[in-house]
């Protein structure tokens, strides 16, 4: 049976989410980088997800005049709905800049490499723990244990295996070991060779 603690833990991670989500809406206006160090690398993946998040960001306006034309006559529930689809269309939009703003890091002064995807996903990664870094295209992930899949548009273009494993905690909380990362980066090449120089202890350009 679960506590009284576990019941609010949800709303807690939820909220803690959500204000993530507008931290990004403002960071992307002031066109500021979540996490960029001095002497690292960023490296975006959120090209490929920009025009389906505004395209869905439009059916929800749409989808907003059209119940305020449909529940005119009564005020109350109008103005609810009404905050609920403004409110959905601020997430929506959070989401992609949240993907913006955060991109990922390579650090090789901290000898790490950050994958993230928006504010869902953020792993820490030891140089000296990556076995190997490819470019490799999947557009389809079967659940695998040990694997962790962060598509973009439904493709992931850099795979990264690991000699050891590091802990990716879910935004749920549970903690999960994971071998094998592979994420979507708009300059793919570019990420791989940053990586296996950052790795062999050349400058990253």
């Amino acid at each position: 049976m679960k506590g009284p603690s576990s019941f609010l833990t949800v709303p807690y991670l939820l909220v803690r989410h959500e204000l993530r989500l507008l931290v990004s809406l403002w960071l992307w206006a002031a066109r500021r980088t979540h996490g960029a160090v001095a002497g690292g690398s960023a490296f975006g993946y959120a090209r490929g997800q920009g025009a389906m998040m505004f395209g869905f960001a439009f059916v929800c306006v749409v989808e907003s005049v059209g119940m305020s034309v449909l529940l005119g006559d009564w005020p109350t529930v109008h103005h609810v709905v009404l905050f609920l689809d403004v409110y959905t269309v601020v997430i929506v939009v959070g989401l992609h800049a949240a993907s913006v703003v955060r991109p990922h890091v390579l650090d090789p002064a901290a000898g790490t490499l950050r994958i993230r995807r928006a504010v869902h996903v953020d792993v820490r990664i030891p140089l000296e723990r990556i076995a190997s870094v490819r470019r490799e295209l999947h557009a389809t992930h079967e659940r695998a244990e040990g694997a962790l899949d962060l598509a973009v548009g439904a493709q992931t273009s850099v795979t990264v295996e690991l000699a050891e494993p590091v802990t990716h905690v879910t935004f749920f909380g549970r903690r999960r070991e994971v071998r094998v990362v592979r994420c979507h980066a708009d300059d793919a090449d570019g990420l791989v060779r940053a990586v296996k120089q950052a790795r062999e202890g050349y400058a990253v350009p």
